[in-house]
């Protein structure tokens, strides 16, 4: 799909699940890693399980480590040509007002501005960069509709993501690409087992989903399953337009741009 390699990678949440696998398949192909995540004997196993991997201890939700993260990489990798902001957690679970507002905070402190410490920290650096590179934002099909009952917080976060990696990629120049990986149902120790292990294989996952991002798509995409979610939700907002929209001379982008000359 593209010929595109990077020299070196940044990867959150890189010590297990769906980071460690795609940093094996990126480590297989000559791209030095960097393996983000909480401290402790995960991290130092799964930079055990990858030849020549650096680790660098790091919660997302506090954006001096994060800041510190970034230091380490352009220290000892030299430039961060791929950033996977992928670290994640599962959300607190009910109907949303009996869900304590401090606990979906909490959630957010990790699933959105752990997403946003990282763009912030690692963008401009690879903008000064004179190689081409690219951000990835670790989204969910909970970005699109709504996949898990009753987790609010973590649709809401997920959705977050995607809004915030749209913006991005507006701000960055040409030769700094901004997409979002959608993952679908993948067995990784992200929740219950007994329920994560009835979905794709993790190793299956990432050879899926590398060729993608080193082709800079930007959606980087596995279960066309999610279709038919997201279809339905395309498909009542266009009947509501086409029953009750009025408006075909206000677009904002278009009418920005007649203000402007663009």
């Amino acid at each position: 799909m593209s010929d595109w390699l990077p020299t070196s990678a940044v990867i959150t949440g890189g010590a297990s699940g769906i980071g460690f696998a795609i940093a094996q398949r990126l480590a297989g192909r000559g791209v030095r890693v960097m393996l983000a995540d909480l401290p402790g004997e995960r991290l130092d196993e799964a930079a055990a399980g990858i030849e020549g991997a650096l680790v660098q201890p790091c919660d997302v939700a506090d954006p001096a480590q994060v800041d510190a993260l970034a230091d380490a990489a352009f220290d000892r990798l030299g430039t961060v040509e791929l950033l996977l902001n992928n670290a994640g957690a599962g959300g607190p679970r009910g109907r949303l007002w009996e869900v304590d507002p401090a606990d979906a905070r909490r959630h957010f402190d990790v699933n959105f501005w752990g997403v946003w410490y990282g763009c912030r920290a690692f963008a401009p650096r690879m903008i000064d960069q004179d190689v081409p590179g690219a951000i990835y934002n670790t989204g969910s099909e909970n970005s699109f509709f709504c996949a898990a009952p009753q987790t609010a917080a973590y649709i809401a976060g997920k959705h977050a993501v995607l809004g915030l990696t749209e913006s991005m990629r507006e701000d960055l120049p040409d030769h700094v690409h901004a997409g979002t990986i959608v993952p679908g149902w993948v067995f990784t120790p992200f929740g219950d087992a007994r329920v994560m292990q009835h979905g794709m294989d993790v190793g299956e996952y990432a050879d899926l989903v590398v060729p993608q991002l080193l082709a800079r798509r930007r959606f980087v995409v596995s279960h066309r399953s999610n279709l038919k979610r997201i279809d339905e939700r395309m498909y009542a907002l266009r009947a509501s337009y086409s029953q009750f929209g009025s408006d075909d001379d206000n677009d904002v982008r278009d009418a920005i741009a007649r203000l402007t000359g663009g």
